[in-house]
């Protein structure tokens, strides 16, 4: 029986906070190694790979490449300095694309748009 794995992608002071929680752990300092690191992990069962924000918006092309498969589901996660935003933008954006609405982020007040 084929087990998936959980893993994360980032700077070192990121990262090794996961290790504890049993993921597989790849530091990585340039872009490069990150790209690397990630089509390894596309390849070897990976079910889930956290990447922090600041190294995907380093490697965006590939990151959006591997985001149309199914699995692994790469999620993207602040680093310890602070989020950027896009982690939480994209959350948004699959979730209107999922549902057809923006239920997550709408004003108060705001009438939901209904399709």
């Amino acid at each position: 029986m084929s087990m998936y794995k959980l893993g994360i992608i980032g700077d070192k002071d990121t990262v090794l906070a996961f290790k504890a929680l049993g993921l597989s752990t790849y530091p990585v300092v340039e872009p490069g190694e990150a790209e690397r690191a990630l089509k390894k992990m596309v390849t070897e069962n990976y079910a889930v790979v956290f990447i922090t924000e600041q190294i995907a918006e380093e490697i965006k092309d590939t990151v959006d490449e591997y985001s149309q498969n199914i699995l692994p589901s790469i999620i993207l996660i602040p680093n310890n300095q602070g989020s950027t935003g896009i982690g939480l933008k994209k959350i948004k954006s699959s979730v209107e694309k999922a549902i057809g609405v923006d239920i997550l982020f709408e004003s108060e007040g705001e009438e939901i748009e209904r399709r």
